[in-house]
Formats: structure tokens, C-alpha cells, sequence
């Protein structure tokens, strides 16, 4: 298992040339957040991954958690870490200065979050949670719980989770039984919630529990539900903890991967009922659950890019080590990275991981001008942009991290089905990033459905617009003209579809279901296939700075990428518009 060493360079290049981070500083809410500043913040950030959170990967894989009565005990080196990072400052990086924290950009945020998760994914998902618990009561919690909790959340001195799912009810959140009876200033929540990453455990003081639930005679359906804080000690008027409140773990689950992270299954109000407040009003707790569920799907895709990260990290450290065969031109003994199809995986691995970073990082840029805009204009713009995004970030990122930790395995050959080498810790970790926060599916339901079709298509043609326009500066560099061909080919094929699909929605739900995912994959490659465009836009811009060797990289990886993953998405255009007709006509009786 080789060190990780964050990929700054990498950040660095999309930050600053994929992306225009000087247009984001330029706005009123970031002008102190400078380039140089950034690349401070990210070099600690860097630092702090590869030193204190990496060593603890391994020993919280093999260890675990333990259930001790109404205590959940984190594995070696968790509780010294977490501490580090709270005293750090780190999760109030994006923060409100208003309730402490340093008001930089999410995007920021987001390029410290891929090196924590790259690190150590189930560390990190702890304080993603807390960021996401932030959001919720930043945008819908009244002024006092805001006050009351806000400030230690930011610091990461206390945590926070989200509870959605009960044992019968699954990802069909209209049918949540866990109940909220009013009771003066505040509700008395009982019920079961399962599947609670971090619901209980040793490394903050107190636990901040975001509880979905319908209040005593709601309506039934989505429109009855609410929104709950529900802490796990309670605190007095002066801040100081108090009594426990009336919920508890009641085991933790036992899973393929993220071993270091508790999942848990939470009990609440078993006695007299756990006391919670309202966030937001009656019947809108989706609306506000949403708002933390969509940080939490980028930052999920984000973990499929840090995972793809470490594991292309691993794997080319092995191939630059392990010998085995000759080399098929001198004859000598070679390292198995002279090998071509060793070359092809790890390029696929790297090409794949760049082309997910570029998508993940232009959601989180999309989000904050979403929020601070200069104009009306501008915030509507970006509010439709980051909604096109947030799906697909998190569905293609983290189906083809799957793809590239099984990669990972395959260049180790034997020795990535051993457990010792960490290849197939990358690849257990990672399997879990395609189900929760939303399966792949449901994601693909929602782009095409409450995306693609709500506006008739509007935010994709802006989107495939962009793409075309680079395409059309590509064109004038004969080095790229192949590429920009390419880039042209995909994205009026895209149009091609999106149209496609637009006019058949009227055929009903079975149609929109049967065609959803393949369109998503489909949108992935192609939107992976512009910003590797602007990334070799960018690396011939700044080729004459003197770092050859990461130029002729990118350039490399651009080419991969244009050359053998784009291609993909003909394949799944096909699917959407000749597979359609076989979607429809399946049924039960089919299986």
C-alpha cells in the first residue's frame, strides 16, 4: 500500500484553468479568498490528509467499530484525529463567518474534502454530514436553533447525522412511521431509523440527529412530513450540555465496506420520547431534507473521485515496483508499468478520475455562484446548472469508481485480492457510493425527470451550448482538431437524445424509467468529454511554464480519454433510442 500524497497539481489545474477561480474571487463574498491564499489553505489541507488522517485507514478497516451498551468506540487513532481536526479549523473552511466559520467557497471546501476522503472515506463522511446538517439549518432553521447549534457544528465540536431510512420503507419515504407529537416548544420523536452513518460514537461531544418524520394526524405522503433536530444531549440556555436525551444505538451494521464508519440503527423515544425541534414549517421537511441531501450526493460523487484517486495512486505505485516479464523491445526484466495492457488500465484509471474531478468540481462551482452571484441573472443561471450537475455528479462518479477500484485490483494481479496490499479496501469502500444518498437509479430518474423534462430540456441545451463553443475553439489548433470533432460529434449527439427523449416522455413513467440510466451514462461521458477538452485548451496555454512532464501527462490522459472512454456514450445513446421499445415491453412476467 503506497503513501498518499495528495494530487495538488491536479486540484490546482482545475481550479485555476479548467475552471476561472479568479471570476469566483472576484465576487463581493469571496474577495478575500484569493488565489494564493487558496493554495495555502489546499497545501495544509494536503498535509493534514497524507499525515494524520491517511494512517488511520488501514487500522479503522481492519478494527472496526464496537457497540459498548448506549456507546459506539471508534477504531485506533480516530478520536486523536477527529480532535486534530476540529482544533484545525477544517470543516468551517466554507462556513458562515456569522456562526465562525471563514466564508471561503464551497469549491474549496470540496478540494480539501476529495483529500480527507481520499485519506480515509470513512473519516471524512463523518464531518460531510455536519456540513450537510449546516446547509439544512442554515437555509430553513429559525434564528434561535441557529444560534443554539450552529456555532458548534461549524467547529466540528459537534457532529451531525441524517435520518431518512426506516427497516420497512426503504429509499419510499412516504411511508416513514416514526412519529412527532407536539409538546409546548417542542416535539417528542418516536420511532426507529436504520442505516445512520455516524449515529453514535466517540468523537464529538454531542451528536446532532436531522430526523425525517410525519407529526401526529399529518397528511399521508411526502406533503405530512417534517423536519426535526433531535440532539443527543440536550443543552442548557447557557450552551452547557445537559441530560441525555431519550434516543440510543441499538447495533451497528456489519457491511462490505467504510468498516471504520458506524452504520447504525437509532432508536428514538422509547421511554418518555426524544425531544426535537421543528426546522423549517410543518409538512416542508422534504424541501429542507433536501437541501442537506443534495451536499451530500456532490460530495458523494466527489468520493468516487477520491477513491479513484487513491486507488490509481496504489496501482501505479505497484506497477512501478513489481517486476515480472521482459520488456517486449529490449528483453530485459521489466516493471510490469512497461507492459501495454498494464499502460491502458492505469491511463483508463487516471483518464476516468480526471474527467470525474472536473465534473465534480464545476457542481461545487456552479453551487456557490448559485448563492452569491453578482446579479439575479446570474444566481437563476447557476441554480439551474448546479441542478443539471448534482444527479449527475453523483450517479457517473460513482459508477465508474467501481470501475476504476476493480482496475486497481486487476494491476496488482494476485496481490490486489489480498487484503494487505489496500486494493481491495479502495474497492470495498467505494461500493457503497452508488446506493446511498439516493441509488444511481433514483438519480437518473431525477435528471431526466425532474430536470431534463421539468424545463423541456432548457438547462441542457445552455449546458450543450458551452460545450460546442469549446469544441469551436479547439477547432483552430490543429494539434486538437481531432478533438474538437469529437467533442462537436458527442455533444450534438447529446442534443440528439435529450430530444429524443423529450418528445417521447408522453409515452408515461415506464418510458422515463426504462430509458433514465443510460442517458445518464450517457450524459457522463459526454460531459467528461468537455471539461478533457478544456483541460488540453488550458495545458497548451500554460506549456511554456516549465512543468513538461505534468503537461505531457494531461495531454495524455486528454487523448486516452478521447480515444477510448468517449466512444462509450454511442452505446448508451443507442440504448436510449433502440432500447426504448424493449424497456417498455417488459414486465413482471419476463424474470
Amino acid at each position: 500500500m503506497a503513501n498518499y500524497v495528495a494530487p495538488s497539481k491536479e486540484i490546482d489545474f482545475v481550479l485555476n484553468k479548467v475552471l476561472d477561480y479568479k471570476k469566483l474571487n472576484a465576487l463581493s463574498a469571496f474577495s478575500e479568498a484569493t488565489p494564493e491564499l487558496t493554495e495555502a489553505i489546499l497545501d495544509n489541507a494536503a498535509k493534514f490528509a497524507g499525515e494524520v488522517i491517511a494512517p488511520i485507514n488501514r487500522a479503522g478497516d481492519v478494527e472496526g467499530v464496537k457497540v459498548q451498551g448506549s456507546e459506539v468506540k471508534t477504531a485506533s487513532g480516530f478520536v486523536e484525529a477527529y480532535r486534530q481536526f476540529v482544533d484545525s479549523e477544517w470543516l468551517a473552511l466554507a462556513q458562515n463567518p456569522s456562526y465562525g466559520g471563514q466564508g471561503l467557497p464551497f469549491l474549496v471546501h470540496l478540494a480539501a474534502s476529495e483529500m480527507w476522503n481520499s485519506a480515509c472515506t470513512s473519516f471524512a463522511l463523518c464531518p460531510m454530514l455536519t456540513a450537510g446538517a449546516i446547509d439544512a439549518l442554515s437555509d430553513h432553521a429559525d434564528e434561535d436553533l441557529k444560534q443554539r447549534y450552529l456555532p458548534n457544528l461549524v467547529t466540528g465540536k459537534w457532529s451531525a447525522t441524517m435520518n431518512l431510512t426506516e427497516p420497512h420503507a426503504g429509499s419510499d419515504l412516504s411511508k416513514l412511521r416514526t412519529i412527532a407529537e407536539p409538546v409546548g416548544d417542542h416535539y417528542l420523536i418516536k420511532g426507529q431509523k436504520i442505516y445512520i452513518t455516524w449515529g453514535e460514537h466517540d468523537m464529538a461531544e454531542n451528536i446532532i440527529h436531522i430526523v425525517l418524520a410525519p407529526m401526529v394526524d399529518a397528511p399521508p405522503g411526502n406533503k405530512g412530513l417534517s423536519l426535526f433536530l433531535v440532539p443527543k444531549f440536550l443543552p442548557g440556555a447557557d450552551g452547557v450540555l445537559g441530560e441525555r436525551n431519550d434516543l440510543k444505538v441499538v447495533s451497528t451494521e456489519h457491511k462490505l465496506g467504510i468498516n471504520a464508519s458506524p452504520t447504525c440503527v437509532m432508536s428514538f423515544g422509547e421511554d418518555t420520547g426524544a425531544i426535537g425541534y421543528l426546522i423549517g414549517k410543518p409538512g416542508d421537511g422534504l424541501a429542507c431534507m433536501f437541501t442537506l441531501m443534495n451536499h451530500a450526493r456532490l460530495e458523494v460523487g466527489l468520493q468516487g473521485v477520491a477513491l479513484s484517486e487513491r486507488s490509481y495512486q496504489d496501482a501505479l505505485a505497484y506497477a512501478k515496483d513489481r517486476v515480472q516479464g521482459r520488456n517486449s523491445q529490449t528483453g530485459e526484466p521489466a516493471k510490469i508499468i512497461e507492459h501495454a495492457d498494464v499502460q491502458r488500465m492505469l491511463m483508463q484509471m487516471r483518464s476516468m478520475t480526471d474527467a470525474m474531478r472536473g465534473l465534480t468540481y464545476d457542481g461545487a462551482y456552479a453551487h456557490d455562484f448559485r448563492v452569491n452571484g453578482s446579479s439575479q441573472e446570474e444566481r437563476e443561471f447557476y441554480q439551474d446548472r448546479f441542478a443539471l450537475l448534482t444527479p449527475l455528479v453523483k450517479a457517473w462518479c460513482t459508477e465508474l469508481v467501481n470501475e476504476v477500484t476493480s482496475l486497481g485490483i486487476q494491476v496488482h494481479g494476485g496481490m490486489g485480492f489480498i487484503e494487505e496490499t489496500g486494493a481491495a479496501q479502495h474497492y470495498r469502500d467505494a461500493r457503497i457510493a452508488a446506493i446511498y444518498e439516493g441509488t444511481n437509479g433514483i438519480q437518473a430518474n431525477d435528471l431526466l425527470g425532474r430536470k431534463v423534462l421539468k424545463d423541456q430540456g432548457a438547462a441542457m441545451r445552455s449546458y450543450i451550448a458551452e460545450v460546442l463553443q469549446t469544441s469551436e475553439t479547439l477547432k483552430s489548433n490543429s494539434e486538437f482538431k481531432k478533438i474538437a470533432e469529437m467533442l462537436e460529434e458527442a455533444a450534438t449527439n447529446l442534443e440528439t437524445t435529450t430530444n429524443f427523449v423529450i418528445e417521447n416522455s408522453k409515452l408515461g413513467q415506464n418510458f422515463v424509467g426504462g430509458v433514465a440510466f443510460n442517458f445518464l451514462m450517457m450524459m457522463g461521458y459526454v460531459s467528461g468529454s468537455w471539461y478533457m477538452a478544456r483541460s488540453a485548451e488550458r495545458a497548451l496555454v500554460i506549456a511554456d511554464d516549465g512543468d513538461n512532464e505534468f503537461i505531457k501527462g494531461k495531454l495524455a490522459s486528454v487523448r486516452f480519454y478521447f480515444a477510448q472512454l468517449l466512444p462509450r456514450h454511442k452505446g448508451y445513446m443507442d440504448a436510449v433510442i433502440n432500447g426504448a421499445d424493449i424497456g417498455l415491453s417488459m414486465n413482471e412476467s419476463n424474470f
